[in-house]
């Protein structure tokens, strides 16, 4: 696991430190719960919410020999209520609960925890996103289909195509940890043999969770494959963000770069580099994140009412795939908020093709002053094709044409060769991406 690349508080929640406290959270509402139906004593409840304790140490001294993580964890909680003088009341601990009863429902707290943090951290990276999508609203950039100049846009028309597919990703991932805030104490084969759905309502109400609906012995893990599906698309967009980058930052370009920090050196060979590196991050962690969906889905299928193929896995992909996403969060914000814009450049390489670009409005206008429309591309393709070679002004070449001149004006051809006119519908997709 990469806990050391993220903050503190996110690697935190997967400590062993908080995992542990999160199940002696579940057995504490457990066993509370039961006192309010009678089926534990008051006074047990009580004296495990006041003395109950465990160290990690001695869970693992304990684990050693008896090769059982959960049984390990009870019996020092035991021992912490033996010298507590509560050894007595220490029975009472995980009374009607099976060792899952206890993992998937503290698990649930974890994954809780983690949506906390990534929830804001995309609200962060969206507000980054709006803040200079607005600033580049009327920057003009030339837009590119297969790598090659296609027509305008601005580069704030860009940013908020990025922050529309961010926001849909917020709002699955708001769904997907609103769907996995379940816990369940069914028992060893979901069918509640010691305890009632009722008592589990009431345990898992104590924690903040949903009772699962049905489970075996195991929340089913399409749960846990399908917020890490989404974890997998947020850092799929990062990864889009950053690629974005990469290529506005080739020397060919240099229309955008990534923050480069005084002193910062690129290249222990070439003083001159300045390269994308925390973008090239951004784009082979996203890969680990999205290969963590193969294994969560593999998760799915277990023998019967459970086995334990799943758990070893998600002890894995759980800590990985959140503290990537949180991490990944973090740098996009910094990349966004920090990146350097280039509309001197970005405005040069749109003239750089001396209005080629405008084929495709020359063609239209054409066709509608009455030329047919497969004369009308025959001709502006063969001045693009000509210009493209010998690298002479497109806009030139077709103002000398005589077939143009008796269809379109000269001032016709100024609206043709029209930047603005292009453009003129970007404040109303605006309108509708940031309402």
């Amino acid at each position: 696991m990469i806990q050391r690349y993220t903050r503190p508080e996110m690697g935190a929640i997967w400590s062993e430190q908080n995992k542990y406290q999160s199940w002696l959270e579940v057995e504490l509402a457990a066993s509370e719960a039961l006192a309010e139906l009678g089926l534990v004593p008051q006074e047990a409840a009580a004296s495990l919410r006041a003395h109950a304790g465990f160290d990690v140490a001695r869970i693992a001294e304990i684990e050693r020999e008896v090769k059982h993580d959960v049984i390990a964890f009870t019996t020092a909680v035991a021992e912490r209520m033996k010298e507590k003088g509560e050894a007595e009341q220490s029975r009472w601990l995980h009374y009607g609960l099976t060792s899952n009863d206890v993992v998937d429902t503290a698990q649930a707290l974890q994954i809780a925890q983690a949506s906390k943090i990534i929830a804001a951290g995309l609200e962060t990276v969206l507000e980054a996103l709006k803040k200079r999508a607005f600033e580049h609203k009327d920057t003009i950039q030339i837009g590119r289909t297969h790598g090659v100049h296609a027509e305008p846009i601005t580069f704030g028309l860009k940013l908020a195509n990025f922050y529309d597919e961010l926001r849909r990703n917020a709002a699955r991932f708001a769904a997907a940890a609103e769907e996995i805030r379940v816990g369940k104490t069914s028992g060893a084969v979901g069918a509640f043999a010691h305890l009632t759905p009722e008592s589990e309502e009431r345990i898992c109400a104590r924690l903040g969770l949903k009772a699962a609906p049905v489970s075996s012995q195991v929340l089913s893990r399409d749960l846990h494959a399908h917020y890490i599906s989404v974890l997998a698309l947020i850092c799929s967009t990062l990864d889009k963000i950053a690629i974005e980058v990469r290529h506005l930052q080739r020397t060919e370009v240099r229309e955008a770069e990534e923050p480069f920090a005084p002193g910062q050196k690129g290249s222990s060979a070439m003083p001159h580099k300045k390269n994308p590196i925390v973008c090239e991050q951004i784009s082979g962690l996203a890969r680990v994140v999205r290969g963590n969906v193969q294994a969560a889905f593999e998760n799915i299928a277990l023998w019967h009412e459970r086995d334990i193929s799943h758990s070893s896995v998600e002890r894995v992909i759980l800590p990985d795939s959140t503290i990537l996403t949180d991490y990944l969060l973090s740098k996009t914000a910094w990349l966004v908020n920090g990146l350097k814009v280039n509309e001197e450049r970005m405005l040069a390489n749109f003239n750089a093709t001396l209005g080629i670009v405008f084929s495709g409005q020359l063609l239209l206008d054409l066709a509608e002053a009455g030329m047919l429309r497969e004369t009308a591309y025959k001709l502006a393709q063969g001045h693009a094709m000509q210009c493209w070679d010998t690298g002479t002004d497109f806009r030139d070449a077709v103002r000398a044409d005589a077939d143009v001149a008796k269809y379109l004006s000269s001032a016709q051809l100024d609206h043709t060769f029209s930047a603005e006119r292009q453009l003129q519908n970007v404040g109303k997709i605006f309108d509708r991406v940031f309402v």
